[in-house]
């Protein structure tokens, strides 16, 4: 079942978030650019521009995906994406990730779809932004198939060495 979190799911989606910082990104929690994880509710559940929306599986929340009304931040990103993306009218895409166990049974695609409508239906939204680490497995490829790259920020090393960051927009439905 996917649908928005509610307070009992906070736990359960943290967990997710938390896994995939430590098993797939391989750098954990980063208090600077995480702190969202640590207060689920004040972020998603209590703003009306902003969404978690959550896959539970037996009663377990196996996949995550989020929308805030922030754009990338400088730094680190370039100054000219920061202007680009403004937040107040740019959804960014965040956190859109699913337990090991239950990829490629098309959660994140649902849940992708899903925040794009939260995001068509939220008024003073101008675009769908997003980035990603794209080496993580299937990643950029995922991404690649909904979603129009916008910069790829490898090719000028701004993220330091191994970090694989690609900066993408969806469409508004």
């Amino acid at each position: 079942m996917v649908r928005p979190a509610t307070p009992a799911d906070v736990e359960g989606a943290r967990r997710v978030i938390l896994d995939t910082f430590y098993r797939d990104f391989g750098y954990g929690y980063v208090p600077a650019w995480h702190q969202d994880v640590i207060d689920i509710e004040n972020t998603y559940l209590h703003d009306p521009r902003h969404v978690m929306l959550v896959a539970v599986h037996d009663g377990e929340v196996v996949a995550t995906t989020g929308i805030r009304s922030t754009g990338p931040a400088h730094p680190p990103h370039p100054r000219w994406l920061a202007e680009r993306y403004p937040s107040g009218t740019t959804a960014q895409l965040v956190r859109v990730y699913v337990h090991p166990e239950h990829r490629r049974h098309g959660l994140a695609r649902t849940l992708v779809d899903r925040a794009c409508a939260f995001a068509a239906e939220t008024p003073g939204y101008d675009s769908i932004y997003l980035h990603t680490n794209v080496n993580v497995e299937g990643a950029e490829a995922f991404w690649r198939s909904v979603a129009k790259e916008i910069f790829d920020a490898r090719t000028t090393g701004e993220h330091g060495p191994g970090v694989g960051t690609v900066h993408f927009e969806i469409p508004l439905p």
